[in-house]
């Protein structure tokens, strides 16, 4: 019977310190913590600087301290320009330069420990302010539906084109919108601005390459460009 005791004894501490290990398993193979981007804020002009010089300052971009984490990937994209810039650290937060006028997006990737995937932030918009600037240009819009590249089917030869755009002044107020076969030079449609989301109806041709492209205006005649888009029709 004392052998039997024993035996059972064994089999319990063994359960034991299999789900012990299990549950550190699961802890290691976790992903880090989702990063809360701070600053620069969201749609707003970028003010805490320091100048460089007449064409550039230094932004610090700074951002919440995740749990498991070993480093942080800083990407920074000039939204005029597409041109991408990317920076690592091992803390919460990188001092980067940058031009001035320029509107920028901004996020955050999390690495933990190896074998693990990692986690992203959210994406932030920004205009970096420059000493003459009294008023900004929109920000680029952002091209949704289609989605470029993509093939749509047209319902009664029309599609939804929908973007989003938004303006750190609150002084959007139009929309010009071009589509053509070509390269999405031509002017189809002017519109007021009502929101941050904006779809338009576009009549189109089954079978063929469309191109087209958003260009926002302010009250202060500032525009900006979304660059072209191209999809497909079935």
């Amino acid at each position: 019977m004392r052998i039997l005791k024993n035996k059972h004894i064994i089999q319990i501490l063994s359960l034991l310190l299999f789900f012990s290990c299990s549950k550190d398993d699961i802890e290691n193979t976790g992903k880090p913590g989702i990063p809360s981007l701070v600053y620069p804020e969201n749609n707003t002009p970028c003010l805490d600087t320091t100048v460089i010089n007449d064409n550039q300052s230094s932004v610090t971009f700074r951002w919440s301290l995740t749990r498991d984490t070993n480093s942080y990937r800083l990407f920074v994209t000039n939204l005029s320009t597409d041109q991408l810039q990317q920076f690592s650290s091992d803390n919460p937060e990188v001092t980067a330069t940058l031009n001035h006028g320029e509107p920028y997006s901004w996020k955050v990737r999390a690495y933990g420990p190896k074998g693990t995937a990692p986690s992203e932030s959210e994406t932030w918009k920004f205009y970096l302010s420059g000493p003459a600037i009294d008023n900004y240009a929109p920000f680029p819009p952002e091209l949704t539906y289609p989605i470029s590249g993509s093939t749509v089917t047209p319902i009664n030869n029309l599609i939804p084109l929908q973007w989003n755009c938004s303006d750190v002044d609150n002084d959007l107020s139009s929309y010009e919108i071009y589509l053509d076969k070509v390269d999405g030079s031509t002017l189809i449609k002017t519109l007021n601005h009502e929101s941050e989301t904006t779809i338009l109806e576009a009549e189109v041709e089954a079978g063929f390459v469309y191109y087209w492209k958003v260009v926002a205006k302010d009250l202060e005649g500032n525009e900006s460009d979304s660059g072209v888009y191209s999809f497909r029709t079935n």
